[in-house]
């Protein structure tokens, strides 16, 4: 018998006495083993929708093949190339925007001596995340309303006119990244919190004895020791880069504001749901699919070079 064979052998034996030794565990694990099988890698199968000319009648089996097609009718698409672009620039923004303000607010709610008002101010910030964007989107609608809006009443009584923001393309992106970040940087605060609390405190007692400041216990002890933290998350969030949350989105926009609000998630929705193309549809989530993983395979590498961190 082969060596390898062996190994293999030996292996399976392995895996045989865990199980038995360890069944309870398996048990629980096999709930959510079940749910990605049936709701995340059994709808894979129908992937093979965007190499076909798809017909709701003759259903996935029974719909020709036409290969790449719908890929070049996509890239031929000016509509499909000002997706991307939308979609790459308010991923951009809010890396760049969004991404800092959870680290900046965990370390201003460590910074509190209070424990009264830390708790005040977590239980404050962390609250948005819990309001459905469909309220969040109402409450946008209702401060930038033309007619009695608060933010247009105020420029009313700067002396300024009164502006309909919703309908200014150029307004689109800050809107929408601002009231996001509202929603959501005291509830992504959380980890960086959790991670800043793993800190051995002896760290800052030395340097408090060296005579540190809270500036520079903050600057080199609190963010080094929080960066693979940060590398992890932020290779998650490049990985998630194309995936910009379309229902919000389809709840501000409107055809006056596509130029610059229109995204893949929105692009698919309106072709593939609304248009009936599936196909269409179909092929461009396979395309960001694609390189949402490339992008998540760089981003990893990258992570790893540097701060020695990776998701995988």
């Amino acid at each position: 018998m082969s060596a390898a064979r062996q190994s293999s052998i030996l292996k399976d034996s392995s895996l045989l006495q865990d199980i038995r030794r360890d069944w309870m565990l398996y048990a629980m694990l096999l709930p959510a083993v079940i749910w990605f099988a049936v709701f995340m890698y059994q709808p894979m199968a129908g992937l093979q929708i965007a190499f076909k000319q798809y017909s709701v009648f003759k259903g996935m089996q029974g719909s020709p093949w036409v290969g790449f097609d719908h890929f070049v009718t996509l890239f031929q698409s000016d509509f499909f190339w000002r997706a991307i672009l939308n979609t790459l620039m308010i991923s951009f923004y809010s890396l760049v925007l969004a991404s800092p303000v959870p680290i900046i607010l965990a370390l201003m709610i460590n910074e509190v001596q209070s424990t009264g008002f830390r708790k005040t101010v977590q239980t404050a910030v962390y609250l948005p995340h819990f309001v459905s964007f469909v309220i969040v989107a109402g409450i946008v609608i209702a401060l930038l309303s033309p007619g009695n809006g608060l933010v247009n009443n105020a420029l009313e009584a700067l002396g300024l006119d009164r502006t309909y923001f919703l309908t200014r393309p150029e307004w689109f992106r800050t809107i929408y990244i601002g009231s996001s970040i509202w929603k959501e940087a005291g509830f992504d605060s959380i980890i960086y919190l959790a991670a800043i609390m793993g800190i051995n405190p002896a760290l800052y007692e030395s340097a408090q004895i060296d005579g540190a400041t809270r500036w520079q216990m903050i600057t080199r002890i609190t963010l080094p020791s929080i960066l693979p933290t940060i590398a992890v998350l932020f290779v998650i969030r490049l990985g998630n880069v194309l995936e910009v949350g379309y229902e919000y989105i389809i709840l501000l926009y409107q055809p006056t504001t596509y130029d610059t609000a229109d995204v893949i998630s929105t692009y698919i929705y309106r072709v593939g749901i609304q248009g009936a193309r599936y196909d269409i549809a179909a092929a461009a989530g396979v395309f960001n699919a694609v390189v949402a993983l490339i992008l998540v395979l760089v981003a990893n590498k990258l992570s790893r070079h540097f701060t020695r961190t990776g998701v995988f």
